[in-house]
């Protein structure tokens, strides 16, 4: 073996110590990844090969592109790695305003359906492109918007797009929506930042939109630091999405890549002089919100334990519920939504009224005995300040989604988390309600 093969089996097989827990000491995180020396050898061996591996989308670009692709049973290049889950989002919308889709597209003024109750980068990138977010109310249960209701905010002609995420991991009803969107020619972008690995009817979360979405913030299934994904339904987005990807460049060349097409100095661009370089003609406004070839060395070790991820999420959910479902009095937990099997996100609670306590005296007491807290992302967002002069449209009141910005949050449920964790989890919230009967 080469001194670097070495080097690296050497820290494959190096011992990850973690630290013992420590029942009202140690700090339990709602959120959290799990790494191991596979992630750091990736890592180790992407600095090794400075600077080609930090600038060009190498081996783990591609060998994480091709596992996702068998996952979502599309071709590799369907997968565009970006910067983040939100520069995912940004492309997706972003990429139904291509005027390339004539009348279909999308233009500054038509209307975007989604909810209010969720993270912002769902909603922002509607605004950003001038387009008209529509607000739609969610079921308490779920906390996912009812079917009959998107079809009623449907204006044809108008509405041009359905943008919705998977609310900590549960499903949105995509069978359903798809449908829909199919049958008014509207676009459906489907935000699954929170949900990867899980399914509806036995399908993966992802494959429903015609553009998906994914996250890997260290927060979300896969943790690649700062990293997203961008999965794409037909060649034609794909294309659309790598031009917005890379500056808004014509050429589909690779970063690194040149003469794809085998015609570089080959074409005529409009006002561009004949042969002008393939690689600097732009056929869109875009960016530069490529993922790294570090995000990808992360995700190819992360992906293979996936199954593993999904699995803890989803016991560590039961666990909660089942140590929680005697405060069913006062505490409303999320339901899955039918036919799915979410990768849970999160342990959503809502207090019930009348309570003999409010979410913030259950919050500070679960902070102050270690247990970390996070609200359901903006809650209802057009009660934050940035959302107070936006033109927008409530299809219908918002009484569930305000009920949710009042009084819910949720707990950590990732696989770091084991059963000494959830249990004194639950003790905690045994020692409240000693108080608040």
């Amino acid at each position: 073996m080469t001194d670097n093969a070495e080097l690296l089996e050497a820290i494959r097989l190096s011992n990850s110590e973690t630290k013992p827990f420590v029942p009202g000491e140690t700090y339990i995180y709602p959120t959290a990844p799990l790494m191991d020396t596979d992630e750091v050898a990736n890592l180790v061996d992407v600095a090794l090969g400075l600077p080609t591996g930090l600038q060009l989308e190498g081996k783990y670009t591609k060998s994480f592109a091709k596992k996702l692709a068998e996952l979502y049973k599309t071709a590799p290049s369907s997968i565009r790695l970006t910067n983040s889950g939100s520069s995912a989002n940004l492309l997706a919308v972003t990429a139904i305003t291509s005027q390339v889709f004539g009348e279909r597209r999308a233009k500054p003024g038509d209307e975007v359906l989604t909810v209010a109750a969720g993270f912002p980068t769902t909603v922002n990138p509607i605004i950003q492109n001038g387009l008209v977010p529509v607000f739609l109310d969610v079921n308490l249960d779920t906390v996912t918007p009812d079917v009959t209701q998107i079809e009623m905010a449907i204006e044809e002609g108008k509405t041009k797009a359905i943008v919705l995420a998977n609310p900590l991991g549960n499903p949105v009803d995509s069978e359903s929506i798809r449908d829909i969107c199919n049958e008014f020619g509207i676009f459906f972008i489907e935000d699954n930042c929170d949900g990867l690995g899980g399914t509806l009817n036995g399908v993966p979360l992802g494959t429903f939109g015609d553009i998906s979405t994914l996250s890997f913030y260290p927060a979300h299934q896969l943790c690649g630091g700062e990293a997203g994904a961008v999965i794409s339904k037909t060649p034609m987005l794909d294309l659309i999405v790598e031009s917005f990807r890379s500056w808004g460049r014509a050429c589909t060349c690779a970063p690194g890549q040149d003469g794809r097409c085998g015609k570089r100095f080959g074409h005529k661009y409009e006002q561009l002089p004949e042969g002008y370089d393939h690689k600097f003609a732009y056929s869109h406004i875009g960016y530069n919100v490529k993922g790294s070839e570090f995000s990808a060395a992360l995700l190819d070790a992360q992906f293979d334990k996936l199954e593993y991820f999904t699995a803890m999420r989803r016991l560590n959910w039961n666990r909660l519920h089942e140590g929680l479902g005697k405060y069913s009095k006062y505490l409303k937990f999320q339901k899955a939504t039918p036919g799915s099997a979410p990768s849970w996100f999160g342990f959503l609670i809502t207090i019930k009224e009348p309570a003999p306590f409010t979410r913030l005296d259950l919050v500070k007491f679960l902070e102050a005995n270690k247990v970390g807290t996070r609200l359901l992302f903006g809650g209802n967002l057009l009660r934050q300040p940035m959302y107070k002069n936006i033109e927008h449209r409530v299809f219908t009141d918002l009484l569930s989604t305000d009920y949710i910005c009042n009084n819910s949050f949720w707990i950590g449920v990732h696989p770091s988390l084991k059963e000494e964790h959830i249990n004194y989890m639950v003790s905690v919230f045994d020692k409240f309600f000693e108080v608040h009967k």
